[in-house]
């Protein structure tokens, strides 16, 4: 187990990726060119912080596509575990299957985690806003949930 190498900046390039998303289909940072991607780590999904951002996030989903940016969640859960969280809480975000964790790894976010004394690798809730030209613009490190929809979505508009 090793930690995530890379520190990305705004300014970087976005990692590329091409990930399997929940109803069979594929998404990739090359099929989202010209679009810009709000792209979010989320550790799992139906549990109460990640289905608080999910729901969050399709709450604005239409001022998201409003604004020309697409929103993806990615965790490791498979594309099966997606299709039932999205259709349990009716989600409007795209959720994509990271299961081998190299796009994790990619944009730094497997991380060491402590919990009740005990260290572990695990997904780092984070945000990643990357403009159509695939640049990152912003970044969001260990977010903390309530208010970050909003925040990135106002990000989102000064693009």
């Amino acid at each position: 187990m090793t930690k995530s190498e890379k520190t990305l900046e705004p300014g970087d390039k976005a990692p590329s990726f091409t990930l399997p998303r929940e109803g069979g289909e594929t998404i990739s940072l090359s099929g989202l060119k010209g679009k810009t991607l709000v792209l979010y780590f989320y550790p799992k999904d139906d549990t109460s912080g990640c289905t608080a951002e999910a729901i969050a996030f399709s709450a604005e989903a239409a001022k998201f596509k409003n604004a020309g940016a697409v929103v993806v969640g990615v965790s490791k859960d498979s594309p099966k575990s997606h299709d039932k969280f999205k259709g349990k809480y009716d989600l409007k975000v795209v959720l994509a299957s990271d299961e081998d964790i190299k796009t994790a790894e990619a944009y730094g976010v497997w991380v060491e985690k402590s919990m009740y004394g005990r260290k572990y690798m695990g997904m780092e809730r984070a945000t990643f806003l990357i403009d159509g030209k695939g640049v990152i613009r912003k970044i969001w490190h260990k977010v903390k949930v309530p208010g970050h929809a909003a925040e990135v979505l106002a990000a989102v508009r000064e693009l």
